[in-house]
Protein backbone atom coordinates (compact mmCIF):
# COMPACT_ATOMS: atom_id res chain seq x y z
CA UNK A 1 0.00 0.00 0.00
CA UNK A 2 2.78 2.47 0.86
CA UNK A 3 4.50 1.80 -2.46
CA UNK A 4 1.22 2.33 -4.32
CA UNK A 5 0.61 5.57 -2.47
CA UNK A 6 4.11 6.86 -3.23
CA UNK A 7 3.62 6.06 -6.93
CA UNK A 8 0.30 7.94 -6.99
CA UNK A 9 1.82 10.99 -5.33
CA UNK A 10 4.75 10.96 -7.75
CA UNK A 11 2.32 10.91 -10.67
CA UNK A 12 0.39 13.85 -9.24
CA UNK A 13 3.63 15.75 -8.60
CA UNK A 14 4.79 15.15 -12.16
CA UNK A 15 1.46 16.31 -13.58
CA UNK A 16 1.43 19.44 -11.43
CA UNK A 17 5.01 20.31 -12.36
CA UNK A 18 4.47 19.84 -16.08
CA UNK A 19 1.27 21.89 -15.96
CA UNK A 20 3.31 24.69 -14.40
CA UNK A 21 6.06 24.33 -17.00
CA UNK A 22 8.51 22.94 -14.47
CA UNK A 23 10.81 19.96 -14.40
CA UNK A 24 9.39 17.40 -11.93
CA UNK A 25 12.94 16.57 -10.88
CA UNK A 26 13.15 20.03 -9.24
CA UNK A 27 10.74 18.94 -6.51
CA UNK A 28 11.60 16.70 -3.56
CA UNK A 29 9.01 14.52 -1.87
CA UNK A 30 9.68 14.53 1.88
CA UNK A 31 7.77 11.78 3.67
CA UNK A 32 6.43 12.98 7.03
CA UNK A 33 7.03 9.88 9.15
CA UNK A 34 5.46 10.91 12.46
CA UNK A 35 3.74 8.01 14.28
CA UNK A 36 5.08 5.47 11.79
CA UNK A 37 7.45 2.83 13.08
CA UNK A 38 10.81 1.86 11.65
CA UNK A 39 9.35 -0.88 9.49
CA UNK A 40 6.94 1.48 7.74
CA UNK A 41 9.69 4.04 7.24
CA UNK A 42 11.88 1.40 5.63
CA UNK A 43 8.96 0.39 3.42
CA UNK A 44 8.59 3.99 2.22
CA UNK A 45 12.31 4.23 1.48
CA UNK A 46 12.17 0.96 -0.44
CA UNK A 47 9.35 2.53 -2.48
CA UNK A 48 11.64 5.35 -3.55
CA UNK A 49 11.33 7.92 -0.76
CA UNK A 50 14.68 9.70 -0.49
CA UNK A 51 13.80 12.19 2.24
CA UNK A 52 12.15 11.57 5.62
CA UNK A 53 10.83 14.36 7.83
CA UNK A 54 10.43 13.74 11.55
CA UNK A 55 8.33 15.86 13.93
CA UNK A 56 9.32 14.50 17.30
CA UNK A 57 12.75 14.35 18.86
CA UNK A 58 12.02 11.11 20.70
CA UNK A 59 10.87 9.43 17.50
CA UNK A 60 13.88 10.77 15.63
CA UNK A 61 16.29 9.42 18.22
CA UNK A 62 14.65 6.00 18.35
CA UNK A 63 14.45 5.61 14.58
CA UNK A 64 18.05 6.71 14.14
CA UNK A 65 19.05 4.02 16.64
CA UNK A 66 17.01 1.51 14.61
CA UNK A 67 18.69 2.75 11.41
CA UNK A 68 15.20 3.25 10.03
CA UNK A 69 16.25 6.09 7.73
CA UNK A 70 19.13 4.27 6.01
CA UNK A 71 19.13 5.21 2.33
CA UNK A 72 17.36 8.55 2.81
CA UNK A 73 18.20 12.01 4.06
CA UNK A 74 16.63 12.99 7.39
CA UNK A 75 14.98 16.33 8.14
CA UNK A 76 13.49 17.63 11.36
CA UNK A 77 10.18 19.33 10.56
CA UNK A 78 8.48 19.78 13.95
CA UNK A 79 8.65 22.47 16.58
CA UNK A 80 12.01 22.11 18.28
CA UNK A 81 12.53 22.99 21.92
CA UNK A 82 15.86 24.64 22.67
CA UNK A 83 16.68 22.09 25.36
CA UNK A 84 16.47 19.30 22.75
CA UNK A 85 18.68 20.94 20.13
CA UNK A 86 21.68 18.76 21.01
CA UNK A 87 19.65 15.67 20.05
CA UNK A 88 18.99 17.04 16.57
CA UNK A 89 21.96 19.16 15.49
CA UNK A 90 24.48 17.05 13.62
CA UNK A 91 21.99 14.17 13.47
CA UNK A 92 19.83 15.45 10.62
CA UNK A 93 20.62 16.83 7.21
CA UNK A 94 18.23 19.76 7.57
CA UNK A 95 16.24 21.44 10.34
CA UNK A 96 13.25 22.88 8.53
CA UNK A 97 11.49 24.52 11.45
CA UNK A 98 13.75 27.32 12.70
CA UNK A 99 10.99 29.61 13.88
CA UNK A 100 12.45 32.02 16.43
CA UNK A 101 15.70 33.78 17.42
CA UNK A 102 16.23 31.70 20.58
CA UNK A 103 16.20 28.49 18.56
CA UNK A 104 18.64 29.85 15.99
CA UNK A 105 20.97 30.88 18.83
CA UNK A 106 20.76 27.42 20.39
CA UNK A 107 21.43 25.65 17.09
CA UNK A 108 24.46 27.86 16.42
CA UNK A 109 25.86 27.19 19.90
CA UNK A 110 25.42 23.42 19.61
CA UNK A 111 26.76 23.28 16.04
CA UNK A 112 29.84 25.23 17.12
CA UNK A 113 30.31 22.84 20.04
CA UNK A 114 30.16 19.86 17.68
CA UNK A 115 32.22 21.55 15.00
CA UNK A 116 29.56 21.04 12.32
CA UNK A 117 27.73 23.20 9.80
CA UNK A 118 24.00 22.72 10.30
CA UNK A 119 21.69 23.38 7.36
CA UNK A 120 18.39 25.02 8.29
CA UNK A 121 15.26 26.54 6.82
CA UNK A 122 13.55 29.58 8.28
CA UNK A 123 9.92 28.85 9.09
CA UNK A 124 7.59 31.65 8.02
CA UNK A 125 4.16 32.14 9.58
CA UNK A 126 2.82 33.36 6.28
CA UNK A 127 -0.81 33.30 7.38
CA UNK A 128 -0.12 35.30 10.58
CA UNK A 129 -1.92 32.63 12.61
CA UNK A 130 -1.61 32.89 16.39
CA UNK A 131 -1.73 29.10 16.70
CA UNK A 132 1.37 28.65 14.53
CA UNK A 133 4.99 29.50 15.12
CA UNK A 134 7.40 31.07 12.68
CA UNK A 135 8.87 34.39 11.68
CA UNK A 136 6.53 37.01 10.31
CA UNK A 137 7.15 37.59 6.58
CA UNK A 138 8.50 41.06 7.29
CA UNK A 139 11.08 39.66 9.73
CA UNK A 140 12.77 37.22 7.36
CA UNK A 141 15.00 39.71 5.60
CA UNK A 142 16.52 40.96 8.87
CA UNK A 143 17.22 37.38 9.99
CA UNK A 144 19.01 36.65 6.72
CA UNK A 145 20.97 39.88 6.93
CA UNK A 146 22.24 38.84 10.37
CA UNK A 147 23.38 35.33 9.44
CA UNK A 148 27.04 36.34 9.47
CA UNK A 149 26.71 36.02 13.25
CA UNK A 150 25.84 32.33 12.83
CA UNK A 151 28.80 30.79 11.01
CA UNK A 152 27.79 27.25 11.98
CA UNK A 153 24.31 27.58 10.48
CA UNK A 154 23.53 27.75 6.79
CA UNK A 155 20.11 28.92 5.62
CA UNK A 156 19.06 26.85 2.64
CA UNK A 157 15.62 28.38 2.16
CA UNK A 158 12.18 28.81 3.70
CA UNK A 159 9.45 26.59 5.10
CA UNK A 160 5.81 27.59 5.43
CA UNK A 161 2.53 26.20 6.72
CA UNK A 162 -0.38 28.25 5.35
CA UNK A 163 -3.84 28.11 6.90
CA UNK A 164 -5.90 24.99 6.26
CA UNK A 165 -7.38 25.40 2.79
CA UNK A 166 -11.09 24.97 2.18
CA UNK A 167 -10.77 24.47 -1.57
CA UNK A 168 -8.15 24.16 -4.27
CA UNK A 169 -6.32 27.41 -4.88
CA UNK A 170 -7.00 28.95 -1.47
CA UNK A 171 -3.35 28.88 -0.44
CA UNK A 172 -1.82 30.05 -3.69
CA UNK A 173 -1.48 33.60 -2.40
CA UNK A 174 0.51 32.37 0.59
CA UNK A 175 2.77 30.16 -1.52
CA UNK A 176 3.32 33.05 -3.92
CA UNK A 177 4.27 35.30 -1.00
CA UNK A 178 6.92 32.83 0.17
CA UNK A 179 8.31 32.66 -3.34
CA UNK A 180 8.45 36.47 -3.50
CA UNK A 181 10.35 36.67 -0.21
CA UNK A 182 12.85 34.09 -1.48
CA UNK A 183 13.42 35.98 -4.73
CA UNK A 184 13.96 39.26 -2.87
CA UNK A 185 16.47 37.69 -0.48
CA UNK A 186 18.34 35.96 -3.28
CA UNK A 187 18.81 39.30 -5.03
CA UNK A 188 20.60 40.70 -1.96
CA UNK A 189 23.37 38.07 -1.96
CA UNK A 190 23.51 37.71 1.81
CA UNK A 191 26.37 35.74 3.35
CA UNK A 192 25.64 32.10 4.26
CA UNK A 193 22.20 32.24 2.59
CA UNK A 194 20.62 30.43 -0.31
CA UNK A 195 16.98 30.12 -1.24
CA UNK A 196 17.25 26.83 -3.09
CA UNK A 197 14.65 25.08 -0.92
CA UNK A 198 11.07 26.26 -0.60
CA UNK A 199 9.38 23.66 1.60
CA UNK A 200 5.69 24.25 1.17
CA UNK A 201 2.73 22.09 0.34
CA UNK A 202 1.28 19.08 2.14
CA UNK A 203 -1.24 16.35 1.35
CA UNK A 204 -4.16 18.70 0.73
CA UNK A 205 -2.44 21.45 -1.23
CA UNK A 206 0.88 20.25 -2.65
CA UNK A 207 -0.23 20.62 -6.27
CA UNK A 208 -1.00 24.30 -5.71
CA UNK A 209 2.36 24.68 -3.95
CA UNK A 210 4.19 23.16 -6.90
CA UNK A 211 2.38 25.54 -9.25
CA UNK A 212 3.63 28.43 -7.11
CA UNK A 213 7.29 27.38 -6.95
CA UNK A 214 7.66 24.83 -4.15
CA UNK A 215 10.81 22.74 -4.38
CA UNK A 216 9.88 20.38 -1.53
CA UNK A 217 6.54 19.03 -0.36
CA UNK A 218 5.93 17.35 3.00
CA UNK A 219 3.45 14.49 2.73
CA UNK A 220 2.41 12.11 5.48
CA UNK A 221 -1.24 11.13 5.29
CA UNK A 222 -1.27 10.43 1.56
CA UNK A 223 1.69 8.06 2.00
CA UNK A 224 0.99 6.31 5.29
CA UNK A 225 -2.75 6.85 5.73
CA UNK A 226 -4.59 8.86 8.35
CA UNK A 227 -3.01 8.91 11.80
CA UNK A 228 -4.97 7.77 14.83
CA UNK A 229 -4.25 10.43 17.43
CA UNK A 230 -6.32 8.57 20.03
CA UNK A 231 -3.90 5.69 19.82
CA UNK A 232 -0.78 5.80 21.94
CA UNK A 233 2.05 6.63 19.50
CA UNK A 234 5.03 4.33 19.15
CA UNK A 235 7.31 7.13 20.31
CA UNK A 236 6.49 10.24 22.34
CA UNK A 237 7.02 13.91 21.59
CA UNK A 238 5.34 17.12 20.53
CA UNK A 239 2.89 17.70 17.73
CA UNK A 240 3.39 20.32 15.08
CA UNK A 241 1.48 20.98 11.92
CA UNK A 242 4.27 20.49 9.44
CA UNK A 243 3.60 16.95 8.47
CA UNK A 244 1.03 16.96 5.72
Amino acid sequence: MIAENVAKIRARMDAAARKAGRDPREIVLCAATKMNDAGRVREAIAAGIACCGENRVQELTAKLADRAYDGASVHFIGRLQTNKVKQVVGKVDLIQSVDRPALLDAIEKEAAKQGVLQDVLLEVNVGAEESKSGYAPEEVDAVCAAMERFPHCRVRGLMAIPPVSQKSGDNCRFFTEIRRIAVDITAKNYHNISMEILSMGMTDDFEDAIACGSTMIRVGTAIFGARDYHKQPTYGGNNHGTDG
